[in-house]
């Protein structure tokens, strides 16, 4: 049995960012106040310029550009390839990063997680009709980079995604079959099981 939340990116709210820089829309979480607390956070940054980026020590964090030229990063010193539209890239949350955009404002798309508390995985997948997949995850998250995605769970199928939606499911973390249905749509599938 499972239990489903379809977020809605209007109702999104927007949150500073820990170093006063910018804000976030935050997507979802699984618990926590303010800033801290949470074991997994989702959500949507708006870069308007170059800069450092807030430490989440004691996470794992995993960006992807969604709307823009792009940005490099020098993480602890090291730096990044050129990361472009819907290219993940994963780092520790408590390093030292410097955002470099490459051609004026980007919006990102975030995950953050205690890999102490989840196992966590995503992937970008482009979905043309019907694609199915097995998921022993007991939190999956679907998020729609475009419009017009749906997912079925147990025979349950959601209601049709708009862009920047997400859908958060909860499972009993049996295997179970995960059917996602689109008409050429981008969508993000994040599965996250407690340790």
């Amino acid at each position: 049995m499972s239990q489903s939340r379809l977020l809605r990116a209007a109702d999104y709210p927007r949150m500073p960012w820990k170093n006063g820089a910018g804000s976030t829309l935050e997507i979802a979480r699984d618990a926590g106040d303010g800033l801290d607390g949470f074991g997994w956070r989702l959500s949507i940054a708006d870069v308007g310029e170059s800069g450092g980026f807030s430490a989440f020590t004691g996470y794992q964090r995993v960006i992807t550009v969604l709307e823009g030229a792009g940005m490099r990063l020098e993480v602890d010193g090291q730096h990044s390839r050129d990361l472009t539209a819907l290219d993940a890239f994963a780092f520790d949350g408590g390093s030292a990063v410097h955002c470099e955009l490459i051609d004026g404002p980007i919006r990102d798309f975030n995950i953050i997680y205690s890999p102490q508390r989840y196992a966590a995985r995503l992937q970008w997948l482009r979905v043309d009709g019907e694609l199915e997949l097995f998921s022993a995850a007991s939190t999956l998250l679907l998020f729609a980079a475009e419009g017009g995605v749906s997912m079925s769970l147990d025979g349950q199928r959601s209601d049709i995604l708009g862009q920047h939606d997400c859908l958060h499911l909860e499972t009993s973390g049996a295997l179970a079959a995960v059917t996602l249905n689109a008409a050429g749509a981008v969508c993000c599938l994040i599965e996250l099981t407690p340790r």
